[in-house]
């Protein structure tokens, strides 16, 4: 029996199986909805309680990686050595080997929060992060030296991310709205700790502080690692000079240099023992 004119019509198509319906720019308050909707359903069956954000760039190398970069650098130079762009490319990649030990600390931060709180099926303070490389990465597989369960809210993005190996599968996201993924990332968050980054880097972290200046969050802890790198990264003492925040906002986050300094923080903010 072939179809009808009638049955294979677009207007037949049940409206929930219509996937060019569900494109329409009219259907975006239902897509918000269904983005948030199926996250948190599985969060909720998943048993995740709280969560820990660790942000930071996707470019961050181990420093193995970081080691084989310079080489190779270091040789195309040698090659061109009054090649002003291949001397620009040998400085980023000895700034790169410089931050690869974040991927180590971010690893360790990763392995010592989920072997801390993920015990007799509790699912605290459970690790996610962008789901993509770098130090995202190292967040997922730090949760995953322990067995322990980590989260990866991956995003839409012109040059395609591929969800890094670490994630715990059944909590492996993708969205297509930053805004929904933002509103995961800090909805059961009860810290935000973040390593050297770029752009987005600064967007969750600027966003993340300006919701508790607002108080439109509260008792989420920010840690920044490294302090040497984020003062003079960012001169916060002049956004006081200048009268565009108050002292007091200064002490919306805290420093730490290593996983363990981080995770103890954390641990006094929210009194664990």
């Amino acid at each position: 029996m072939t179809d009808s004119p009638q049955s294979s019509s677009p207007s037949y198509t049940r409206a929930d199986s219509d996937s060019d319906f569900l494109q329409r720019d009219e259907l975006r308050a239902a897509r918000l909805q269904l983005e948030w909707l199926k996250s948190e359903l599985i969060h909720q069956e998943e048993g995740i309680e709280s969560t820990i954000v660790v942000f930071g760039s996707a470019r961050l190398l181990e420093t193995e990686a970081a080691q084989d970069k310079l080489h190779h650098a270091e040789q195309e130079l040698a090659q061109s050595p009054h090649d002003s762009e291949k001397s620009r490319v040998v400085q980023i990649a000895k700034n790169q080997l410089s931050l690869a030990p974040y991927y180590d600390e971010a690893r360790e931060f990763g392995r010592l929060v989920s072997s801390a709180c993920q015990l007799q099926g509790r699912c605290e303070y459970v690790v996610v992060t962008g789901g993509g490389p770098g130090i995202m990465e190292a967040g997922n597989r730090g949760a995953a030296d322990v067995g322990a369960k980590s989260i990866g809210l991956n995003v839409d993005l012109p040059f395609e991310q591929t969800p890094n190996p670490y994630i715990t599968p059944s909590l492996c996201f993708k969205f297509r709205y930053f805004a929904l993924r933002k509103m995961h990332f800090l909805y059961r968050a009860k810290a935000l700790v973040v390593f050297p980054g770029g752009f987005g880097t600064m967007d969750e972290l600027f966003e993340t502080l300006t919701l508790l200046q607002t108080g439109k969050v509260k008792d989420v802890s920010v840690i920044l690692i490294g302090k040497a790198y984020w003062e003079d990264l960012i001169n916060w003492k002049k956004f006081v000079e200048f009268g565009l925040i108050s002292p007091d906002d200064l002490s919306l986050f805290h420093y730490a240099e290593t996983a363990r300094e981080a995770w103890e923080l954390i641990s006094r903010e929210h009194q664990r023992t």
